[in-house]
């Protein structure tokens, strides 16, 4: 059995009423999906008038000679019917038996697919559930190596093939199996020697079938792994599209876009065509089986005598009889194409399980515990850290006392930014500690670790929402009131108030409708409202001009005012007033101390400065 099969079924645990009566109601589809034709037999009989004759009421005698008492009851009524009303009445009997027999395999067919129907949509319901809590658990490295549209499109797309595809196999173990050996036992108590004579024909057909299935599984896989790219091209063109409009370079992208689309365009023909050739091949040998059928069994019929003179097959018999060989062509085809479908299903659970599997190597230790407050010094001991090969951290140690402003500066690609990474456990430390209050931020678990942060990072990621719901993200249950006084703090409530809805104005996709600075006094305010113990700026002021700066460097102030903070900066005009500026280099602390001291010192911070103040 395939391993993504085996992975599938726990999900079906919680359906397990619905998987139980579609299987019942499937094997009723299947009886009467074979009575139905059988009731063709007395219902041709009483048209040709050679309908068997029982005059005696038939007694019943054991579970065993069911079929028989069945048979003989009905022909009972059938002669009664014919030698005391007339023959169209015993055809009204026939007619109604025919009828009613069509109708219950419909009413199971159709209960049967209600049952599926709900397996289908919640499995689909929890797989998506519990992959979107995968893909938010997964540390922040997972989505620097994997494209994010890639990952939307196993969320969306695969999961959606494996709801579509996968569950015909519910349809192929049981539905079309059973209907086919219902009907094939008909068939037999019919004519034992037509039916060795299909026999002969229906595994050719399989074979067939079969090797047109092989190659598939892969293209399929290769086809949604296509998607994924096509989709990711899509959302990094739209992220970036001032990018894209401002360097003139629709044309690689569309590209880009017109090559990806062009290898899936190949692809889905290719996986179409297999596709469409399974229903018209299993559909022409099967017609092709009962071509021979209607010539042998025909001559039965016409030529071949009993020893008292009747024919070998009756008419009736040899009509219906070839009613229930069409009758397997239906199931036939259906498994042929549930088959290649399943296949599709399979390549698409294989690329859903692989990010389900994906090993979280960023997580909460068994024993970790809570921690809500932060009551004295965060302390970095001998840290060395490398991105993949890359050592941008050396032996790095700093303390952080509570209440306390302490500064990074350096160079870009000093290592600035990624102590704000190890601190909020976006990356591991692999070699040294990070300690709060003398507890490894490893021990502590990562929800009560954040709670502890507030972070406004040099990109102010904002959602497209109202001002109000972007900034209860920091705390979900802030009155009005708390709201507006962070935003005056954060230097944000002129600028607020004046918009058309106030702090309900939705603000666009990524806070678009805003300039620079508004989003970046947006992201302060938010995390203000949070009110941690601990602020992290992550070069919170770069990304804007002077005019913007001032005012938030305003809201910055007011922020840390009585709050321990780590402000990462590469603008120093941000940082004067900090109780220690460690100055970075390669990694490593060349400088520490305050901004007078390393002025004094005339080193690497005082030419920093010096630069600058030339900028």
């Amino acid at each position: 059995m395939d391993d993504n099969l085996k992975k599938i079924f726990p999900y079906l645990k919680p359906y397990k009423f619905n998987v139980v009566w579609n299987i019942i109601y499937n094997v009723l589809y299947a009886l009467f999906s074979t009575l139905s034709f059988i009731t063709l037999i007395p219902m041709l009989q009483v048209l040709f008038e050679n309908a068997e004759k029982v005059v005696q009421k038939p007694v019943f005698t054991s579970i065993f000679d069911i079929t028989k008492f069945g048979k003989d009851y009905l022909y009972y009524y059938i002669t009664k019917l014919s030698t005391e009303s007339g023959p169209q009445y015993a055809l009204l009997l026939v007619v109604s038996l025919v009828i009613s027999t069509f109708l219950l395999k419909n009413i199971f067919n159709y209960l049967a697919l209600n049952h599926l129907m709900l397996v289908k949509n919640g499995v689909l319901r929890d797989l998506r559930n519990k992959m979107f809590d995968k893909i938010v658990a997964l540390p922040v490295s997972f989505y620097s190596e994997k494209r994010k549209g890639d990952v939307m499109s196993r969320m969306l797309g695969d999961i959606n093939e494996v709801r579509n595809s996968f569950f015909n196999i519910l349809e192929l173990v049981v539905k079309e199996p059973l209907t086919i050996i219902f009907t094939i036992g008909a068939m037999v108590a019919i004519s034992i020697k037509l039916t060795l004579f299909v026999f002969i024909f229906i595994p050719v057909s399989g074979l067939i079938i079969s090797k047109i299935g092989k190659s598939l599984k892969s293209k399929s896989k290769k086809a949604q792994d296509e998607n994924g790219y096509l989709i990711s091209v899509v959302e990094e063109t739209l992220g970036g599209i001032k990018v894209v409009k401002g360097y003139n370079a629709e044309g690689s992208f569309t590209k880009k876009f017109n090559d990806s689309i062009q290898r899936l365009y190949s692809l889905t023909n290719s996986i179409g065509r297999k596709n469409n050739l399974s229903s018209p091949l299993s559909e022409f040998l099967g017609i092709l089986v009962i071509a021979i059928l209607l010539w042998y069994g025909g001559n039965m019929v016409l030529i071949g005598k009993l020893p008292d003179g009747r024919p070998i097959l009756q008419g009736a018999h040899f009509l219906a009889y070839m009613g229930l060989a069409y009758n397997i062509l239906t199931p036939a085809k259906a498994i042929s194409k549930a088959a290649y479908q399943v296949k599709t299903g399979l390549a698409a659970a294989e690329r859903v399980f692989e990010v389900m599997e994906t090993e979280n190597t960023i997580s909460d230790r068994p024993d970790a515990i809570q921690k809500n407050t932060f009551d004295d010094i965060i302390k970095v001991e001998n840290i060395n850290f490398a991105y993949e090969e890359e050592n941008v951290l050396k032996n790095f140690s700093i303390e952080v006392p509570k209440g306390k402003t302490v500064a990074l500066v350096g160079q870009s690609g000093s290592g600035k930014s990624t102590i704000a990474n190890l601190l909020t456990r976006f990356y591991d430390v692999k070699e040294g500690s990070i300690t709060i209050d003398g507890i490894d931020i490893k021990n502590i678990t990562m929800h009560s670790l954040r709670g502890l942060m507030g972070i406004v990072t040099q990109d102010s990621i904002l959602f497209n929402d109202s001002i109000k719901n972007n900034l209860l993200i920091g705390k979900p249950d802030a009155t009005d009131e708390e709201i507006i006084d962070a935003l005056k703090i954060a230097n944000a409530f002129e600028f607020a108030k004046d918009l058309p809805e106030g702090i309900n104005t939705n603000i666009g996709d990524a806070g678009g409708k805003l300039s620079g600075g508004q989003k970046q006094r947006l992201s302060i305010a938010r995390a203000v409202l949070k009110n941690p113990p601990i602020m992290i700026l992550d070069e919170a002021t770069s990304a804007l001009d002077t005019e913007s700066e001032k005012f938030v460097q305003v809201a910055l102030e007011n922020m840390m005012q009585n709050r321990t903070s780590i402000v990462i900066a590469h603008r120093l005009s941000t940082i004067q007033k900090a109780d220690n500026i460690i100055v970075m280099q390669k990694g490593e602390i060349v400088e520490q101390g305050t901004h007078d001291e390393l002025l004094a010192k005339e080193g690497t911070y005082a030419k920093l400065v010096m630069m600058q103040s030339f900028e």
